[in-house]
């Protein structure tokens, strides 16, 4: 799951930066290794990250994340007229829309919830509710001593 969750962040990723990087004429090699570092960094982020903190604080933290990366790569890969700051700010506001729900994709996929007590484990079937019984029907007959 964790393989399916990294391919989902990093084509969305990928996507929004090209189309913003595009817009500004950014050569196709330096949008991809500015979309692998946010998309390593991001989901390292997701992973370790947001079971501790939550899903809201950890979107705010990607969205950081994203403008921080894509500023600074922007900075040093860039042609010097792409306004980097303008455009890491674009980037970051569309990623933390699919965030959010990328987030509750990983929440419902990769972590599922931890329930210790079988009682609270609603829509789960537990071991000893599946049990099956094979039995012949006995009747009173055949209990009586012949």
């Amino acid at each position: 799951m964790y393989f399916k969750a990294f391919h989902i962040k990093f084509i969305m990723t990928t996507a929004v930066i090209w189309i913003v990087l595009g817009y500004y004429g950014v050569e196709l090699l330096n949008i991809f290794i500015t979309s692998i570092a946010l998309t390593v960094l991001g989901f390292v982020g997701d992973i370790f990250l947001m079971p501790k903190i939550g899903n809201m604080l950890a979107t705010f933290g990607d969205f950081i994340l994203a403008l921080a990366v894509v500023w600074l790569i922007g900075t040093y890969l860039f042609d010097p007229s792409v306004p980097a700051g303008r455009a890491a700010f674009i980037i970051s506001l569309i990623l933390i829309i699919g965030e959010m729900y990328l987030h509750q994709y990983i929440k419902l996929h990769i972590f599922e919830p931890r329930v210790t007590n079988p009682s609270d484990k609603a829509g789960y079937y537990q071991r000893t509710d599946t049990q099956l019984e094979f039995a012949k029907a006995f009747s009173k007959e055949d209990f009586k001593k012949k």
